[in-house]
This record gives structure tokens, sequence and C-alpha cells, in this order.
């Protein structure tokens, strides 16, 4: 028999009680987080969002609420009055906010009644993720998770803050709106009153935002909700959400110098952390010759070094043929690390090959020789070469990749950031924030026999490099960068084209005629002729920045009910299939699989 709230209303969160109160009469409401019964008083430790407070029921001061509460449980909800006391010597709790104090019960009502729950509801608890997410209701019950979202709405908060002594404006764009497929899949929603057509779900506000700055708006910001029906990994979901920002008569260094100051102010609201100012940069060239990868984390050093040169003409066919083929041949130096096992360099092989490369060549560099199966193909004077740029010292094992040169970067790049790991090279402790610059502006797609965008097709090319778009694209830069934290690309933005002449000229570049770029993007064609300004903004994942700021490895866990690596939320059985009825009203036809 559950009890009707009545008159009983709460006067604090669990959390917010210390010796303060002491003498003072509370009232708290929440959940039963354990119930232990010593020696006829019982202790029950009541869980809110704000934290837990012991309260005791006493024989000796109410014997019916007492009795009453032999019948709690796990995940009841009660409410309780009574009169905060300290705790008697040798009982208090370092390990709780409200340790040092406890409640002695006087009023007891039993607001609802649990089930036993299928996990216990505590931080660290042994169930797979796939209950959690079945369960995921209760799952948002631990403290964990609770801190992670209460941290989110901080975090948030702290962005609008931000951004509004700035003089942005929050103006909210279409959800539904024109497909216009680049790069991911789009999300369609079938439209009722005009058969047979279809709106999608934003990829991102791109098109809006820019139609914002030519409308005048100046400075435009959302924390807008973004749709990609993409396969998933740790650090995607096919909805998710982005900081969207887009400012007029800037260049890049204004937007970075605004986006370093909104990271800055976010990382001192939530973490009392104090970024370093100005952010690193790097062109994308830079990052791919040391790094491998255009998301370089930087808290560790173990760069790449292009031995392409020193090996162009070297017995070890593996590696010359590849520099003949247009490819490339880089070192990686393990400092230390000849103590490598013959399977543990098998496993870093096989870790490569997800890459695509067709094996990992090796060094063990000792005191008297060189110890490889490639050593014997190496002339004195490529040694002596070798040795020099890759700093080879007695102790080092040193690993090579021979390919294309988006091969050779990515897996070395991937061995890198696994080797960081594995050798505690990282400082977890730091905060290392990038900007990755000028990526080239397309790159050519062997499967559709054209180029595409690196970015998306409205981001300006580098001026000094426009008169290459038509005779060599592939080798012109664009005007965008990349935030990157850590090793995580956490944003990434341009300055945009405003000229509709060299907005055509892109699209030309990009192999789209004029029919079918002016059907799929003619309205913001027809604004740019209307007198666009000089525009450009950034784009970041909130996501992937809250997964940080609460050191979670997996956005899931930031995200109040996210949905599985198969795009299914587990907790309501979406997508479900609908009825016959529904899709005759949308002209819609369903084929058997």
């Amino acid at each position: 028999m559950t009890d009707k709230l009545g008159d009983m209303r709460r006067t604090h969160h669990c959390c917010r009680l210390t010796v303060d109160e002491i003498g003072r009469e509370v009232v708290l409401m929440g959940w039963v987080q354990r119930r232990r019964d010593h020696g006829g008083v019982i202790f029950v430790d009541l869980r809110d969002r704000e934290g837990i407070t012991q309260v005791v029921f006493n024989p000796l001061v109410d014997e019916a609420i007492h009795q009453k509460a032999h019948v709690l449980r796990n995940e009841y909800v009660i409410g309780v009055k009574g009169r905060v006391e300290a705790r008697p010597e040798g009982m208090i709790n370092p390990n709780l906010v409200t340790g040092e104090i406890e409640v002695l019960v006087t009023e007891l009502k039993i607001l609802n009644v649990a089930q036993t729950p299928p996990f216990l509801i505590e931080d660290q608890v042994d169930v797979s993720e796939t209950v959690r997410l079945q369960y995921r209701h209760l799952d948002l019950r631990r403290s964990r998770l609770q801190r992670n979202l209460i941290l989110r709405h901080r975090a948030a908060r702290a962005v609008r803050r931000y951004l509004d002594g700035l003089g942005f404006l929050d103006i909210e764009t279409p959800v539904l709106t024109r497909s216009t497929p680049e790069g991911a899949r789009d999300y369609l929603v079938p439209s009722r009153v005009n058969p047979g057509e279809f709106y999608a779900l934003p990829q991102s506000p791109q098109l809006f935002k820019q139609l914002l700055m030519i409308s005048g708006f100046d400075r435009y910001y959302q924390i807008v909700r973004c749709f990609r029906d993409e396969d998933l990994r740790a650090d995607r979901q096919p909805e998710f959400t982005q900081i969207d920002v887009e400012m007029s008569f800037v260049g890049e260094d204004d937007i970075m110098a605004m986006t370093e100051g909104l990271m800055a102010a976010l990382f001192k609201t939530v973490l009392d952390k104090s970024l370093e100012r100005p952010f690193a940069r790097l062109t994308w060239k830079e990052a791919m010759d040391r790094y491998g990868l255009d998301k370089p984390d930087i808290r560790f050093d173990l760069e790449l070094t292009d031995i392409s040169d020193i090996v162009a003409h070297s017995g070890f066919r593996v590696f010359s043929n590849a520099v003949a083929k247009n490819g490339i041949v880089k070192a990686l130096n393990a400092k230390g690390c000849i103590d490598f096992s013959r399977k543990e360099i098998d496993d870093l092989t096989d870790l490569t090959a997800v890459y695509g490369t067709k094996g990992l060549a090796w060094i063990k560099v000792r005191e008297d020789r060189w110890q490889s199966p490639i050593v014997k193909f190496f002339s004195d004077e490529e040694k002596a070469a070798l040795t020099e740029r890759v700093d080879m010292a007695p102790g080092d094992l040193v690993f090579f990749v021979a390919d294309t040169p988006k091969i050779t970067n990515e897996s070395l790049g991937h061995l890198r950031n696994h080797l960081g790991k594995r050798l505690n090279l990282i400082n977890d402790s730091v905060f290392a924030f990038t900007w990755v610059t000028h990526f080239p502006l397309m790159e050519y797609d062997a499967n559709k026999k054209r180029f595409e965008a690196l970015h998306h097709p409205f981001t300006a090319p580098l001026e000094e490099d426009c008169d290459q778009l038509e005779s060599a694209p592939e080798t012109v830069r664009s005007r965008a960068y990349d935030l990157v934290l850590n090793g995580t690309e956490i944003g990434g933005g341009s300055i945009r084209i405003h000229q509709p002449s060299m907005q055509a000229q892109v699209f030309k570049a990009l192999g789209l005629d004029r029919e079918i770029y002016e059907k799929k993007f003619g309205f913001l064609l027809d604004a740019l002729n209307s007198g666009a300004p000089p525009h450009g903004g950034i784009a970041l994942g909130f996501d992937r920045l809250v997964s940080i700021l609460c050191g979670e490895p997996t956005i899931r866990d930031v995200i109040a009910f996210p949905k599985t690596q198969k795009a299914a939320c587990l907790l309501t059985g979406a997508p479900s299939t609908v009825a016959k009825p529904q899709l005759d009203e949308l002209s819609i036809r369903v084929k058997p699989i």
C-alpha cells in the first residue's frame, strides 16, 4: 500500500545537508539506494540526482514508523521528514558529502514500490551495455550518468553565455528540409500532403546558416540536433548535437580566436581548467607528414619520418617499387622497444593491416648489428643515411611501411597512437588542442570517377590556388580548418564561397553540371547573387566535447537516450514497422526483404 504525497514538500536535495543544518527539521525525497538493519535500527541510503543522505529509523523515536520501514526495498520511492543529527563518533563517512550527518526520521511516506531491478543501481555495475540500454531509465539513475548529464547541461549553459556575450543570435533552422546528399546518407521523411516526395533531416544547418549571413544577421549560433544515416562507432550516433556557429566579414583568424575563447570559457566553467592560448597550428600537409593522420595527438612525440629518397633505389624491392609507383616509405622509431617479441610485432602487423598495409617491416638496433630479415638488402650508405634520418640507436625498434601515401600515413599514424598508449607516453591530464588547416579542397573518388569535396562544396579555396581549379584541382588547398583535441576531431569549419562565379567554378571542378547543381542548390546560388558578405563558421561536436569533459570513452554515456551501433533504441524498440493504413496515407509500399 502506497501513500499519497499530501502536504509533504521537499525542503532539500539529498546532497545539500551539512553540519550547518544540525537540529533542523527537513523533508527529503528520493529512491532507496540500500537498506540496512543494525540491531533494530534501520539505516537507509536515500538517493536523488544530487547524491545520497543516510536516514535513520529508530524505534525509540517512533515505533510505528520503524515498523513501516521494514518493508522498504531498493528503488522504492519515499519521502521522509526528520531532524538532522550529527553522526555518532566513529560513524562519519568521509566518502560522502553528507557523511557527517544523518536524518532521524519522524514521518515516512512510501510513494511508490519497485520491482527488483535487472542490475544494481551503482556506478561499477557488471552488466552488458545491451541490458543497460534496454533499461536506460534505470541506467540513468546511476550517479555517474547523472553527473554526466548535469555536466552536459552546465556545458551547454556555458556555451550560450559565452556566445551571447559576443553578440551571437540563437536562431533555429528547419528540421524538415530538402535532400542534398553530399557525404553521408540522409534520413528521409515522406510527405503525406505531397505524395511521392520526401523531406530530409539535416546533416547540418550548413545552407541555412549561410542564408542567415546573406540575410544580414551577422552572427548566428545554435546548439542543434543533426542526423546522418551512416555506420556507427563509439563516437558516432545517427542523431547528434553540434555547436553551430557562423560569422560575417571574417577570416580564419577571427573564427579561430572566437573558438579558442569558447573552449577556454567552457573548460574553465566545467573543469576549472585554464587552457594555454593560442592553440597550436599545423597545416594538413604538416600533420600528415609528421603524424600520419589529420587529427594528430600532439601530447607525445614519436613522429613519422619519410625515407622514400633514401630507399628509392635500394635492393629491397618492396621499398623501391613503392617509390617507383608514386608511393612513399616511412619509418616509426619505437625508442627502447627492442625487447618486443616476434608475437608482439606480429600483433602490430595485424593492427596496421586493418588500414590496408601488405606488411610491416621492422629492424631491431642492437649494439653490434641490425637484426631484421630486410637488413641484407641495404648498402652501407643507405644504413648510414637511415641511422641519421631516423635517429636509430641501440635498443630501438624501427617500423617501416611502404605503400600509397594514404595507406602508409594512416597505418603508421594509428600504430603511433597505439604505441603512445601502450608505452605510457601520454599524459592524460593534458588537454592539447591543435588547429589543422589548408586541407585539400577535393579528392578523387575512383569509384565515382570524379572529384569530391573533402569537407563540403561550399568551402572556399585558397586564393593563391584558385588558378589551378581547372587544370589541377587535386592540388588546390582550401580555407578549411579542423579543431583537434588529444587526437580527436571535435570540430571543423571553413571560410565559405560568397561569390556565385567561384561557386560555379568549384561545382564544375567537382564534375557537377549546371543542371544538377542548380536543381540541388539553386536557392543558394540565387541568394549568393543577391549580395552575399564574406562569411565563415565552424561546427563543434558537442557530444564528443562533453565525453572528453566527463572522461568517458564513448559518447553514448553522455547522451540521455542513445542508439546502438545498429541505430536502434533498445528502450523503445525503434525503429519499428508501422501499420499498412499509415503507409497508404504516405503512398508508400514496403518491399519485402
